[in-house]
């Protein structure tokens, strides 16, 4: 552990999903409120968008970014950008917090000495989804994923290599961080509609950060 993090007992434990897979139950939850003040700093400077894909189609995710790099959307494409399309800023910094936990999330499941240079912060109201996809917008393949999730529950799809390989149905409550990598790190994946609902920190939503390596 950092020195952010020193002495606390994450109450966690592991389960496999797959060969470079680990679903870590639990692990945010001894620093959730110290995570959402963060979050709730981010979104101040850089607002909760609903970005357009290159098809025209409004994702009904809402998101934001911190970080050197920034996951945007748009008629362009999908790409990583250093500023906010929004005004033309650099994204505000990672939180020493988010590295700390990224790093010690991504350690835990066999990745160690991840570092991310981008971090996604996605709002799911309740109706939002993700439909699958993988993340290959990145250049480095060898770094895992590190997904973090709070608020509401959700329904995580794990899928195969392709598309039409069946995916695993996953419950994710508030707290716990998935992390795939290695021969995993191309799997599809994605999130059924969010249910209503009301989470005593977070509201009626979903909060997810996912980190990655993107240069």
């Amino acid at each position: 552990m950092g020195d952010l993090l020193a002495g606390i007992d994450r109450r966690t434990w592991t389960e496999r999903l797959g060969p470079g897979t680990a679903l870590l139950r639990g692990f945010a939850l001894a620093d959730d409120a110290a995570i959402c003040a963060a979050i709730d700093q981010v979104v101040a400077a850089a607002p909760f968008r609903r970005m357009t894909t290159p098809g025209g189609f409004v994702m009904s995710v809402a998101m934001s970014n911190c970080g050197p790099l920034g996951w945007v959307t748009d008629a362009s494409g999908y790409r990583y950008s250093a500023t906010d399309p929004a005004n033309g800023q650099p994204w505000p910094p990672l939180p020493a917090l988010f590295l700390e936990l990224a790093g010690d999330a991504a350690a835990a499941a066999g990745f160690p000495d991840f570092v991310p240079d981008a971090c996604l912060i996605n709002r799911y109201a309740v109706g939002a989804r993700m439909s699958l996809h993988q993340d290959h917008d990145e250049r480095d393949f060898t770094q895992p994923i590190v997904s973090v999730s709070l608020g509401l529950p959700a329904t995580f799809l794990f899928g195969g290599l392709k598309r039409a390989d069946p995916a695993q149905r996953i419950a994710l409550t508030h707290g716990d961080a998935v992390v795939w990598g290695g021969p995993d790190r191309l799997r599809y994946h994605g999130v059924l509609a969010v249910k209503a609902g009301e989470h005593p920190l977070v509201g009626n939503c979903r909060l997810n950060l996912t980190f990655r390596k993107a240069r």
